[in-house]
């Protein structure tokens, strides 16, 4: 991401250009390269680089990780292989490198790394680079762009350097670190370790564990086990599941249940899902329970989230329901690809308005046309692409919308869309069965227009992330069967203002012209498994590898038989 005069302007995450979901241990070169190429600038031209990690912080967790090492046996296999696991002089061996690994951890290190691959991927010198604290980054995305000047800000996540829960007071700009719970005393990686249990991979599926746990209900018996382990309230303690890695925490859970974890995802039995409900439930009333306390303590009503545990839309419900909060700030880039967002924020230390999220690459009718020429596909020009799909979006087809500048975030929010008509669960299940080829228990959400949130929501209020989820009103819940969740008839809204996306309110207008509703639902343009997409070619791609029946790129307009 590039800030220039404090302003974003442009953003891209590495693993839309990459192409592998969430470009893990990937070096960010493409994306550098974009941000520089739309500002038509070199590296060199650049005034500083924010990195939002500080490796000396991690000296903090050294008499805990010491500990871990000679606690747990599988430390041992981890760290210093399994022909020395259990010997003395291997024991020793081990915990001599996490000595050296905490106590030598350094930021003049990591710079100088970054500085030799800037170096070898980028020509002329490579500006000054600067660390920063990675909660405090995350704190700064959930308070800047924020309306309030004073409140509570919450990050939660796996780990940051040492932290992995923090609670910051938010005043007069700026963020006062009130308390931290340290790694690995985590609710990221207690969720994570119960993910990878239900048949998915940490650190990717919480969301579809989020979507699972409505299906359950209250279960005595896995509710009364797993509290005998973790300690919720303001004062949590995971500790018992969390120490390790991932790998332990779904161990211990196979241990204490005594059931073997999922070997893949898919249908799932009663246990499974009350396992889920179970393990939600212990989130967000921990949550719950420190919010309350921090409110009261700070003297405020406002709140602030961030970190990839705020993803949570579930838990954001639970938080923004609350009596004690007037208002509420989720940071919509809320996992680590909004921490160059929140780096940016906290080097200016001043308000930054955020309306939307649309910060990356777009493409002109001319330069998509020239892709479909090259690729020998007929098409059509559309003189109103808007009421064109509309239309065929109220005939029951399912469209590819790709439009304008791509999101930042895992959200979808009308630039690289999927769209279908949300009246029908028939709609549903096509999206799922022939476009997303994923579980057919897992629901969809909507965009809707902005002044119609009243009418179909209660509580409502402008959500235009997807971040928030809401009940809908019971007269209006048959219009809307395809992005109701099916076992709790809740849903996750992207309002839509003309100001935000003229486009696509323009859309939604139409089709709500046609049926008279002022709804669509909303998916991400990807197939299953891999990032949104980016390009008019990777758009294309998809259209044909999916159900789709038809695809719009910017005026363009392709359609199946």
């Amino acid at each position: 991401m590039i800030f220039e005069d404090g302003e974003v302007v442009y953003g891209i995450e590495e693993e839309r250009l990459s192409r592998r979901k969430h470009a893990a241990n990937q070096f960010p070169k493409r994306s550098i390269r974009a941000c520089l190429d739309d500002c038509g600038i070199e590296l060199a031209d650049v005034d500083e680089i924010l990195l939002p990690y500080r490796p000396e912080l991690l000296s903090k967790l050294l008499s805990s990780h010491v500990q871990n090492v000679v606690t747990n046996p599988s430390f041992f296999r981890r760290s210093a292989g399994e022909e020395s696991s259990g010997s003395l002089l291997g024991n020793v061996a081990t915990v001599t490198d996490t000595v050296d690994k905490y106590l030598g951890a350094r930021s003049d290190e990591l710079v100088e790394l970054v500085e030799q691959r800037l170096a070898n991927q980028f020509t002329g010198p490579v500006p000054p680079i600067s660390t920063l604290s990675h909660h405090r980054c995350h704190a700064a995305g959930a308070y800047y762009p924020a309306a309030f000047e004073e409140g509570l800000v919450l990050t939660a996540d796996g780990r940051g350097e040492y932290d992995s829960t923090v609670v910051w007071r938010a005043k007069n700009g700026e963020l006062t670190r009130e308390r931290t719970y340290e790694h690995p005393n985590s609710l990221g990686l207690l969720y994570g370790a119960a993910t990878e249990f239900l048949g998915y991979r940490a650190f990717n599926g919480e969301g579809k564990i989020m979507g699972l746990a409505p299906y359950g209900e209250h279960n005595e018996r896995i509710d009364r086990k797993l509290r005998s382990v973790v300690d919720g309230g303001v004062d949590y303690d995971v500790t018992e599941v969390t120490t390790g890695e991932i790998e332990d925490g779904v161990e211990k859970l196979e241990d204490m249940f005594g059931r073997s974890r999922k070997k893949e995802a898919g249908e799932y039995t009663d246990w499974e899902q009350d396992f889920a409900f179970t393990i939600q439930q212990f989130l967000e009333e921990t949550v719950l329970d420190i919010v309350r306390a921090y409110l009261r303590k700070f003297s405020t009503s406002n709140v602030g989230l961030a970190g990839g545990v705020a993803l949570n839309c579930k838990m954001n419900k639970r938080v923004m329901e609350l009596d004690a909060v007037d208002d509420i700030y989720i940071q919509p880039v809320a996992h680590d690809g909004g921490l160059a967002l929140g780096a940016g924020m906290l080097h200016q230390k001043k308000p930054l308005d955020m309306p939307t999220v649309y910060h990356g690459p777009s493409y002109s009718n001319n330069e998509i046309e020239e892709t479909l020429e090259k690729n020998k596909l007929e098409y059509e020009q559309s003189d109103d692409i808007e009421r064109e799909v509309a239309e065929l979006l109220a005939d029951g087809k399912l469209v590819g919308w790709f439009q304008g500048r791509l999101e930042m975030g895992p959200r979808a929010l009308g630039n690289r869309s999927i769209l279908a008509d949300p009246r029908t669960e028939a709609s549903r299940d096509r999206v799922n069965r022939y476009v997303k080829h994923r579980e057919e228990w897992r629901p969809f959400a909507p965009s809707m227009l902005e002044e119609a949130a009243d009418e179909y929501l209660e509580n409502a209020e402008p959500s235009p992330f997807m971040i928030k989820t809401f009940d809908v009103r019971q007269e209006q819940k048959d219009d809307i069967e395809a992005v109701l969740h099916p076992a709790d008839d809740t849903t996750r809204p992207q309002t839509v203002n003309e100001n935000q996306n003229p486009r696509y309110y323009r859309l939604i207008s139409e089709f709500e012209s046609i049926t008279g509703v002022p709804v669509v639902l909303n998916t991400s343009f990807n197939d299953h498994g891999e990032p949104i997409v980016t390009t008019p070619t990777e758009a294309i791609k998809d259209f044909y590898g999916m159900g789709l029946d038809a695809l719009a790129l910017g005026d363009w307009l392709l359609r199946k038989p």
